[in-house]
């Protein structure tokens, strides 16, 4: 009986510190959300800049294939997002051709990769412009 007491007491005295962590995690939740929210808006933005649905910012697997067209890549390169350490190349490579597609430098690009929730919602609703790929033969 008095380990139960001892239990409870010890569980009372950590309310405070409970109370903390959860609106903490609460908190973090809302701006997780926030930044969910407008990277779809500002993905969807530059689909539609990009002549292509802008629905397809919702869709988990579709959007990267929609990503991959923006960029000029061929649709195939979606497998490459599977293979560990090669998804983080490619993700470069292909934030280097969106920023060029858009008309914007290799250091947008980076920006694009590091700090995409500032970059992509600049490019979203900034003064860029698309420029279609080249061909492929």
């Amino acid at each position: 009986m008095s380990n139960l007491l001892a239990f409870l007491m010890q569980q009372s005295d950590n309310a405070g510190g409970n109370a903390a962590a959860t609106g903490m995690g609460i908190g973090m939740m809302i701006v997780w959300l926030a930044i969910a929210i407008l990277m779809i808006a500002a993905f969807w933005k530059i689909f539609e800049k990009a002549g292509e649905p802008g629905w397809a910012a919702i869709i988990p697997i579709y959007n990267l294939y929609v990503l991959l067209k923006v960029a000029g890549r061929p649709g195939w390169w979606i497998i490459l997002y599977l293979i560990p350490f090669v998804n983080f190349i490619i993700s470069i490579v292909v934030s280097i051709d969106v920023a060029k597609r858009f008309g914007r430098s290799t250091g947008f690009a980076l920006g694009l990769v590091f700090l995409p929730f500032i970059f992509y919602p600049i490019l979203a609703w900034g003064d860029a412009t698309y420029t279609a790929a080249p061909a492929m033969a």
